[in-house]
């Protein structure tokens, strides 16, 4: 297609319907893993690892399929990424073990990886008028995805059964392959441009993630302090490497010299770690402790999803006029707020008091994530977006790997209110760590378009 800028609405489509793949699978399995778990016989702990190793695969895959995707081209990279989901959502129904499904959830989540970074790059060099308008409704379009993947996946649970959350995907599939085959530009690579790709930096990343990830879940049966020093062990390898190279899978370097930029990291990974244990842990606990059918289900984790899509843009417009602080303490008054309403959930709470409850921590994800998003472009200098945005992917997928843990931890041989109410302290305690780090953030310019 020679000329995008004329034919915006179908080039931003083509891409969205790719972008969206990826948080809709993730947060879709929320309400369908609990009939997963029953299939398969599993510990929760067991059933964690489709939520961790798409994580981690996402985690790893999206920078390196960018770069892959700069050395053999964008359009290349988003076609196949697209095949690869399908070759996995059609594969996935018919796992004959649990193993399996979990190898063919990684392959989606490297296939889905592609697509981001793909499809960003794409609209970059392709759209030159209004390109920040454009790359917003990519935005929305992953927000909005993400966000309405636990109801989507509870009515498809409710009326179908768990197969169902990978057969959706093929009409996004579909239309985002043709559309992309027919509209998307024919890839321009500069030849003279060297790709390099920090292959011993993303196994050591890997290594590192996986050992802690290990550690964590050998909490519930004891805390094996072997695979804490081993985990230690990989990470300061991976950082002492990082810091030497000179294009390292991340920049260890920029992160320790500057340190707004990283606790603004740290902070997003936290943020992550309470929004995921409530997205996963909610579910399985209503459905496993209450009972509760997975439509009803879905339609309760509607407020989480409802609230943040509405605060959202309005979130925008105030950090635009007053920066990202006030916005942030707002968020994570919210999040506190909404912890400590969880503790009021018992065994004869209405839905209707959950869904108030998961309301207020809906409204917390619309002031945090914009919030954290924004307050990081003004610690970054404008040649760095690209590197500082894909960490920050990174560090959501951190988040999530390390909330999943803990729900194992928690969850992993029984479910009680009891034990949600112990998640819930855990979120406050870290709630409250997130305003301190929220209050000592500099105060920040207003962000400008």
């Amino acid at each position: 297609m020679s000329h995008p800028n004329k034919n915006r609405f179908l080039f931003i489509t083509a891409v969205a319907l790719g972008i969206l793949l990826n948080p809709l699978n993730s947060s879709m399995i929320a309400v369908a893993l609990s009939r997963i778990q029953n299939q398969f016989s599993l510990s929760f702990t067991d059933a964690s690892w489709l939520i961790s190793t798409y994580y981690l695969a996402s985690g790893i895959g999206q920078p390196v399929m960018g770069k892959l995707g700069d050395a053999f081209g964008l359009k290349k990279m988003y076609l196949l990424g697209l095949i690869m989901i399908a070759a996995a959502s059609c594969a996935a129904p018919f796992s004959p073990s649990f193993g399996w499904l979990i190898g063919i959830r990684i392959i989606q989540a490297i296939g889905s990886s592609a697509l981001f970074p793909a499809g960003m790059g794409i609209i970059r060099k392709s759209i030159t008028e209004n390109q920040a308008q454009a790359l917003g409704v990519l935005s929305i379009f992953s927000s909005v995805s993400a966000a309405l993947g636990p109801s989507i996946g509870g009515f498809l649970t409710h009326y179908w059964d768990w197969q169902a959350i990978f057969l959706v995907n093929f009409p996004f599939i579909l239309a985002a392959f043709f559309l992309g085959l027919f509209i998307l530009p024919k890839d321009k690579r500069d030849q003279s441009r060297k790709v390099t790709i920090d292959y011993v930096g993303i196994l050591l990343f890997a290594l590192s993630i996986l050992s802690l990830l290990l550690f964590l879940l050998s909490w519930e049966i004891g805390v094996n302090w072997g695979e804490l020093l081993v985990s230690l062990i990989f990470i300061f390898v991976f950082y002492k490497y990082e810091s030497k190279q000179s294009h390292p899978f991340i920049n260890v370097v920029a992160l320790k010299e500057n340190r707004n930029m990283s606790f603004v990291y740290v902070q997003f990974i936290l943020v992550n770690v309470i929004f995921y244990s409530i997205f996963f842990g909610v579910p399985l606990y209503l459905q496993n402790v209450r009972h509760f059918d997975s439509k009803t289900t879905g339609l309760i984790m509607l407020s989480i999803a409802g609230f943040g899509i509405i605060v959202s843009p309005l979130a925008g417009r105030w950090i635009d006029k007053r920066g990202s602080k006030p916005a942030l303490i707002t968020g994570t008054s919210c999040m506190i707020a909404g912890s400590l309403l969880l503790l009021t959930i018992h065994g004869s709470s209405t839905a209707a008091w959950i869904f108030f409850s998961l309301s207020v921590l809906g409204l917390s994800n619309g002031f945090n994530n914009l919030g954290l998003q924004t307050a990081l472009y003004s610690f970054v200098p404008p040649a760095e977006t690209g590197a500082a945005s894909g960490l920050f992917m990174t560090s959501r997928y951190i988040g999530t790997i390390f909330s999943s843990s803990l729900l194992g931890i928690l969850f992993g041989k029984d479910f009680s209110t009891s034990h949600f109410h112990v998640m819930a302290v855990i979120c406050v305690i870290i709630g409250i760590l997130i305003m301190l780090l929220t209050l000592r953030m500099p105060q920040l310019q207003k962000q400008r378009q």
